[in-house]
């Protein structure tokens, strides 16, 4: 005859299965909280990139795609004499969309005393204005921050004049909220083909890699990216690189009031 199994009461059953799921919380947690360490103190030698010198302020640009970043170590960066003075933190992108990461950077770059900029990634499919308020929503500019920044990049088959509609929608509703005018970011050859004199008035802050000295475009930049696969201690991902175009002096009278 078959030897019947004995059946776990219901209580033993349920204290099982409780102890099972504490033991898989704590092990999730655990592998987050080494994982966040891990990424947190990555460390270089050097920033793996040729750096333009002649620039005395230099920063980055971050969103959730460089992941957690310590800003303690960003902040004590100096390889030979150079540090990074401020760093652009993506807030908000289209209607709705907020980067899951924003709250975190903007809060600790602040903390760690690295002057910091938000930016707002527009779809030119989408209403300017409401784009705006959807920016607006999600930040408060404090005296010594950044100028708010438009990254306009992408026409997504829209027409060049409807671009530009929206665009300027986009700059007159941040500039009549937060009382200062905001930056363009975009690269050479999309400012002179979809932008150009239109938006001449506006700071512009230009992307254009493998250039040893200055971006190629006309107009009068303040912001050039001209990297984007630096390393930062403290950073576990490539970075993008920038440098601001003029003396210390220049860029305290660009920051907010």
């Amino acid at each position: 005859m078959a030897r019947k199994k004995k059946k776990i009461p219901g209580w033993k059953a349920l204290l099982l299965m409780t102890c099972l799921m504490l033991l898989t919380a704590g092990l999730i947690y655990g592998y987050i909280q080494w994982n966040e360490y891990r990424v947190h103190f990555v460390r270089y030698k050097a920033f793996g990139i040729d750096i333009p010198v002649q620039y005395h302020i230099h920063g980055i640009d971050v969103s959730h795609h460089q992941d957690l970043i310590n800003w303690e170590e960003v902040k004590k960066v100096n390889v030979e004499e150079l540090q990074l003075s401020f760093a652009f933190i993506k807030a908000t992108e289209g209607l709705v969309n907020v980067d899951r990461l924003f709250r975190r950077n903007w809060y600790k770059a602040r903390e760690e005393g690295v002057t910091r900029g938000a930016y707002h990634f527009f779809l030119a499919t989408k209403s300017g204005k409401k784009q705006a308020e959807n920016f607006i929503a999600q930040v408060t500019l404090e005296p010594g921050d950044l100028p708010p920044v438009l990254d306009v990049e992408q026409l997504y088959g829209v027409k060049p004049r409807d671009l530009r509609i929206r665009v300027q929608d986009w700059l007159n509703t941040i500039e009549a909220y937060y009382k200062v005018k905001p930056i363009i970011y975009t690269n050479v050859d999309f400012y002179e083909q979809y932008l150009g004199k239109d938006f001449d008035e506006y700071p512009l802050w230009v992307a254009h890699y493998l250039q040893p000295n200055k971006p190629r475009i006309k107009r009068p930049w303040i912001f050039w990216q001209h990297s984007e696969t630096g390393k930062v201690d403290g950073i576990g991902t490539r970075v993008d690189f920038n440098v601001f175009n003029g003396d210390a002096s220049d860029f305290q009278q660009l920051l907010l009031n």
